[in-house]
């Protein structure tokens, strides 16, 4: 139930309203004036507002500005008995949620609150979507060369100077480049991402600049490209190294003049977007050997961000394994495991060639196969040894193509360990790890587990 504040300077007013909302289950406060209304919401709060336009002293509207000012994702709505055009179009230019006038209708105020309290809810749910998006891509780190990239993204996130970034595969370059949006002027526009290694070479012009109907064969409709998907926002160019010379081409010139033609059509599109490009190439040498456009590469590099590889700053890596195993913890809905320091010595002392991307795949590979609520040095080692083991864990389970598969391959591991541990007693595995024997006999024959001669 929501926590409402009716402000009028009529008694009977505000009694009315307050048993209507009171009894629909809510909470009512109610206040004679805009600066009582001012001092409850500063001392308690309130979901919504239903705040009179005509009160002695301090006027509605400049109360409802006041509050907007102090209190901006609140919802008001204006009631006035000599209600205007004139006054309702000022009330929403003020940010009312909308103008009821007198005498008020019992259906009316109920459905408008109704419609408040949906915007509310639906306003928090996207603001906590945000901020789970947000936390799935923060930058984790406390080492100089972190802060330098953090630094550096802080002083340029501001304007819409091009962004090239550099670094090795898994460093977290789309990582930066959420970074720079979010920090933008543009961060309520769209950030539209394309992986130019991912789209083959004849369909790369179409995904940019979009297609005509007809234009070419299963161009069944006319489609915008990521170019006017983005505009007003952010396109992130990724492996832009991979992007062949024509399309390359075609990229310097939309860049130039801001406009783009889609495949097929006639009709230009002005846009106005901020463009981000990440490579893991070095694209000096991809110029060198004709692979890229030179003059493309100095319009994307006007500020030029490097990503260190994991093993350039080791002393985050602490940091990082504690915020993945939160990250799957809350994911999964699972106690949060913690690690031995033995265990994280161990992780922090490999090269780690696929940086962060590796680290973090370990991170929930430990705690998938970990034996115990702490994962610890023997198990780093077991399980990031690299060999088979006893468990059949080993590099074959990274070999999985899908995670899909890795869990498959982490299941059919852990139920072999566990079989060995109770010498293939069935009923006795599935009493020790808590699932009905039956589904345990399921499992056993669904991978094929056999006990060894």
């Amino acid at each position: 139930m929501a926590r409402i504040l009716v402000v009028d300077d009529e008694a009977s007013v505000r009694s009315v309203l307050r048993q209507l909302f009171a009894y629909e289950g809510h909470t009512v406060e109610v206040a004679a004036s805009g600066r009582e209304a001012l001092r409850i919401l500063a001392d308690q709060g309130a979901d919504a507002v239903f705040l009179d336009v005509k009160m002695p002293g301090e006027d509605g509207l400049d109360a409802l500005a006041e509050i907007r000012e102090r209190h901006p994702a609140l919802q008001v709505v204006m009631i006035s008995g000599h209600g205007t055009i004139d006054t309702a179009v000022e009330a929403t230019r003020r940010g009312a949620f909308d103008f009821l006038q007198k005498p008020l209708d019992t259906d009316r105020l109920l459905v408008t609150l109704r419609n408040m309290l949906d915007r509310k809810g639906l306003e928090e749910s996207v603001e906590a979507l945000r901020s789970e998006v947000e936390s799935r891509h923060r930058i984790v780190g406390r080492s100089p060369l972190i802060r330098g990239v953090l630094d550096r993204i802080e002083k340029v996130a501001p304007t819409d100077a091009r962004v090239l970034i550099t670094g090795e595969n898994g460093t977290g370059k789309e990582l930066v480049a959420r970074a720079l949006h979010r920090l933008s002027r543009r961060s309520d526009k769209a950030f539209v991402e394309v992986n130019c290694a991912a789209i083959p070479s004849e369909l790369i012009e179409s995904e940019l600049f979009g297609h005509m109907k007809g234009s070419f064969t299963g161009a069944v409709q006319d489609r915008a490209g990521t170019f006017e998907q983005a505009d007003g926002g952010t396109l992130f160019l990724d492996e832009i190294g991979d992007m062949s010379l024509a399309a390359q081409a075609k990229v310097l010139r939309a860049l130039e003049e801001g406009k783009v033609m889609r495949v097929g059509g006639q009709k230009v599109h002005a846009v106005d977007v901020r463009i981000i490009a990440a490579t893991n190439k070095d694209l000096s040498l991809e110029i060198e050997e004709n692979r890229f456009r030179e003059d493309l590469f100095y319009r994307l590099n006007v500020v030029p961000i490097e990503v260190p590889a994991l093993r350039e700053r080791r002393e985050d890596i602490p940091l990082l394994v504690r915020y993945f195993a939160d990250q799957m913890a809350a994911r999964e809905r699972i106690p949060t495991r913690t690690f031995t320091e033995g265990a994280v010595a161990l992780l922090a002392q490999r090269d780690w060639p696929g940086n962060v991307r590796e680290l973090r795949n370990t991170v929930e590979r430990l705690l998938i196969l970990a034996a115990e609520d702490t994962v610890t040095e023997a198990d780093v080692s077991l399980l990031t040894s690299g060999g088979t083991q006893s468990s059949g864990v080993g590099t074959e389970i990274m070999k999985a193509g899908t995670f899909q598969d890795f869990r498959d391959q982490a299941e059919r591991a852990f139920l072999l360990q566990r079989l060995r541990d109770h010498d293939w007693n069935v009923s006795e595995t599935a009493r020790a790890i808590e699932m009905p024997r039956s589904n345990l006999y399921k499992r056993i024959e669904r991978f094929g587990l056999t006990r060894e001669e």
